[in-house]
């Protein structure tokens, strides 16, 4: 497994949509796909379902797939090449990283899929929604641009939605279970986490919503509010 693990690390230095720790990219993604399509991230992508699938479903959209663990992204990014999607890349660095890769507005929306919910109040400010994350964000997003959350945690589903309300974000659409209905063909994509069920919650939940031109300084005030409520 460790061979196999380095010799992926080896092949993506190869993979012309693969960049690892690149410099001097922001405001440089419309030269790299060589159109002026929107870009579009996925946090925390691991094997890239999501980007995979939504740059087959959105010819004239840009995906790009942002994860550290470059044997995870092996995956999608091998995919890509197979399928000769050119409208999908890998970044590999740390999400915290972002500002150092994209311009203000450069990104027109962020899809979260199935992240690590941090079910721990104190490991609260590692979720991937929590307003410190959201700032972050801002500072790539457009003005208006999507956030979409899609998880089977019921936990960083209610915390999120806690979020939103409290700091005034705008929600878009809410749904507890996306496929009680039928959902739109993005939503169907299925990641590899969602196949695991790892929260056993038997529903998979999405929120897609937007920010506010100022996000408040609360999170102190969240943070006390989450050891009241979240008991963990």
């Amino acid at each position: 497994m460790a061979q196999k693990k380095l010799q992926r690390f080896a092949d993506i230095k190869t993979f012309a949509n693969v960049l690892e720790y690149p410099e001097n990219m922001q405001g440089q993604w419309h030269a790299f796909f060589k159109n002026t399509g929107p870009v579009v991230l996925e946090l925390a992508c691991g094997r890239g379902e999501y980007t995979v699938g939504l740059s087959r479903l959105f010819a004239g959209k840009n995906f790009i797939g942002v994860d550290v663990k470059g044997n995870r992204i092996y995956i999608g990014a091998k995919k890509c090449l197979d399928e000769q999607l050119t409208n999908a890349a890998f970044l590999r660095t740390q999400i915290a990283m972002l500002p150092n890769y994209f311009s203000a507005g450069e990104v027109s929306e962020i899809w979260i899929t199935f992240p690590d919910p941090q079910l721990r109040t104190s490991k609260a400010r590692k979720r991937l929604t929590h307003p410190q994350f959201l700032r972050l964000y801002q500072q790539v997003l457009v003005s208006g641009g999507y956030l979409h959350l899609k998880t089977d945690s019921p936990d960083l589903y209610r915390f999120t939605k806690r979020v939103i309300g409290l700091y005034g974000l705008h929600l878009h659409e809410d749904s507890a279970d996306i496929y009680a209905a039928n959902p739109s063909p993005e939503l169907q994509i299925k990641t590899h986490y969602e196949a695991l069920d790892i929260a056993q919650s038997k529903k998979i939940h999405y929120l897609k919503f937007s920010l506010p031109a100022t996000i408040g300084d609360l999170d102190d005030a969240l943070q006390e509010e989450l050891k009241l409520t979240e008991n963990i």
